[in-house]
């Protein structure tokens, strides 16, 4: 089986820059604990966009990190940051 690989767009309001970026330093730390790596993140100068590109294992290590307790717990920072979140299944190529 092939690993998923998953790129994430977040475009965050300027207001919610500092909710957005909080919400990431609590759920990223985990990915791990699923299979799941961060293989690069880029943002722009303000904060405003970020780019994520994501590896996990197996389509059950995405499952089970969205349902993390803690990653849910920390939910409402995402939500309050106004940020919208595209994500893109995606192939080496």
């Amino acid at each position: 089986m092939t690993d998923l690989v998953l790129a994430l767009i977040a475009r965050v309001p300027a207001s919610g820059v500092s909710d957005f970026q909080a919400y990431e330093a609590r759920v990223l730390p985990i990915l791990g604990e699923y299979g799941g790596t961060l293989e690069r993140r880029l943002r722009n100068a303000d904060g405003t966009i970020e780019l994520h590109v994501l590896r996990f294992d197996s389509r059950d290590g995405l499952d089970r990190f969205r349902q993390d307790k803690r990653r849910i717990e920390a939910a409402p920072l995402l939500q309050r940051s106004g940020a919208t979140v595209e994500l893109l299944e995606l192939q080496d190529v």
